[in-house]
């Protein structure tokens, strides 16, 4: 598998589906998106609006490509959007959970790359 070719596109499908099955019931006054860098390899799922006369901004899941592994800086799902890059074919040593503090990965079953 040729990563820097693969795991864009692999990213973008994942992400994809989260925000069409978001999207299927949508609230009217919250925006469910994605940003896509693909220049520079960020991808973002992102909410925004008003709910209840709050404003409403937010990054659901933030996920780039470094140094030929998958970052996962930012993951409000419900069972890690890494749970779905392993299903889809990804070895576990090819993907950080950077949101952990670099000396907690260790503890991991993820890359400890820092």
């Amino acid at each position: 598998m040729d990563k820097l070719t693969e795991y864009p596109k692999l990213i973008r499908r994942i992400l994809s589906e989260y925000v069409e099955l978001c999207n299927r019931r949508p609230n009217g006054d919250i925006e469910t998106f994605l940003i896509l860098d693909e220049s520079k390899k960020h991808y973002i799922w992102m909410n925004l609006g008003w709910q209840n006369g709050d404003r409403i901004t937010g990054i659901t899941v933030y996920v780039r490509i470094r140094d030929g592994k998958i970052w996962i800086e930012e993951d409000w799902t419900e069972n890690g959007i890494a749970t779905d890059i392993v299903r889809a074919g990804v070895p576990k040593e090819d993907i950080v959970l950077a949101f952990h503090e670099p000396k907690m990965r260790q503890y991991t079953d993820f890359a400890v790359a820092s």
